[in-house]
């Protein structure tokens, strides 16, 4: 499936937030991590993510599409080049 991974955190987590999404995910903007993920793997990563998070003040929103054939992406201004997913 296809992912689009957002969160908005305290400044303290932040780095730690960059670098578990970055194992699973491209780095698409700030908060914003998207990618093809499998249902086991997305597991995993929400298992981190839960793990550092402070659910009372952080939030984390997780778009998933099964079929991106019906999808188009339009993005304006400065594109980011995708960073390496870290294994």
């Amino acid at each position: 499936m296809f992912v689009v991974f957002t969160y908005d955190v305290k400044a303290i987590r932040v780095s730690k937030m960059k670098k578990i999404c970055r194992k699973y995910l491209f780095h698409i903007q700030n908060s914003v991590f998207e990618g093809m993920i499998t249902e086991s793997k997305l597991n995993m990563l929400k298992s981190e993510v839960e793990k550092v998070i402070d659910k009372k003040t952080d939030s984390v929103c997780i778009y998933k599409i099964e079929s991106i054939k019906y999808t188009s992406k339009e993005m304006i201004g400065k594109i980011k080049v995708y960073e390496n997913i870290i294994d």
